[in-house]
């Protein structure tokens, strides 16, 4: 476990309604969200692979011990929300992150929301069946 006195990075990221705090620590490359590992959490290896893409593009997979607080939305969301985090604590580490985590896109916020539904209309845009007699 990460003891409160060691320096580290921070970065906030957000994805659909989900919300990351990232600290990255100097060390051996744990990952722990919400104190647990994170294959508890996000059991996909897709999702972790893509929630931990900007230590690959940057080469600092294994300098850093990540430790995440997540709230909000679910599993995919938690995943781009921490990607976000990570890129943003990365760059507030090294500012020489930038032009790597850029050329990935991985500094933009992604905007995609669920679109609120709708009065008169079953969902966002569905709307109720046609009776023509």
């Amino acid at each position: 476990m990460v003891t409160e006195q060691q320096h580290y990075y921070y970065g906030l990221g957000r994805r659909k309604s989900s919300i990351a705090r990232v600290r990255l620590y100097p060390g051996a490359g744990a990952v722990i969200v919400n104190g647990r590992p994170v294959e508890d959490v996000i059991p996909r290896a897709s999702l972790r692979q893509e929630m931990l893409r900007p230590l690959a593009v940057t080469g600092a997979r294994g300098r850093y011990t990540v430790q995440v607080t997540a709230s909000g939305g679910g599993v995919a969301g938690w995943a781009g929300a921490i990607r976000h985090g990570i890129a943003r604590a990365l760059l507030a580490a090294d500012e020489s992150n930038r032009r790597p985590l850029r050329a990935q896109g991985l500094l933009t916020r992604d905007p995609r929301v669920k679109e609120r539904k709708k009065p008169g209309l079953k969902r966002a845009r569905k709307a109720p069946q046609y009776t023509k007699r």
